[in-house]
């Protein structure tokens, strides 16, 4: 064989795989965007939770937690959902009468991994309050799970143990 048809078909070979690896760069970096954006949609949602349980907005916590929500603290047992709104009733009464007031309450380290319609976000929570006029501080370490029902996301779940 001819050394120029050795060169040629190298030539139209090479051709042939560069789309292939352009192609799959371009479907990775979309699919990290996408997984970005998804984690950014995600991150939003749970600042938006985090303000509403903050300053107690009972409806719109409604609207962003699962059909079966788990809460757990760590000095307690699991509770339903049912049982969370019954102690948020009496938490929003306390702030609503001012013997709680929530001067802060701010997720950090926020950890997540996401699997399609579902996420585990670990961080730390750090709580300033003033009930009954004693201040009060408070770290805790939360997991939560959340998922995506109907194209939102809800957190179906709750951990927290106290760090202080």
């Amino acid at each position: 064989m001819n050394p120029f048809n050795i060169v040629l078909k190298t030539y139209l070979k090479l051709l042939s795989v560069i789309p292939i690896v352009f192609l799959g760069c371009i479907g990775g970096n979309l699919q990290n965007a996408a997984s970005t954006n998804e984690e950014e949609v995600l991150l939003a949602r749970i600042n938006e939770f985090n303000l509403a349980f903050k300053s107690c907005d009972i409806e719109l916590l409604k609207s962003m937690i699962s059909e079966n929500y788990q809460h757990t603290n760590g000095n307690s047992k699991s509770i339903t959902k049912e049982a969370w709104f019954d102690y948020l009733e009496k938490r929003k009464l306390n702030i609503e009468s001012s013997e709680l007031t929530m001067t802060s309450y701010e997720m950090t380290e926020v950890e997540m991994e996401v699997y399609d319609d579902m996420a585990i976000i670990t961080g730390k929570i750090s709580t300033s309050s003033v009930k009954l006029g004693e201040e009060q501080e408070n770290e805790y370490r939360i997991t939560n799970v959340w998922i995506k029902e109907a194209g939102s996301w809800k957190r179906a779940g709750f951990h927290d143990g106290k760090i202080k």
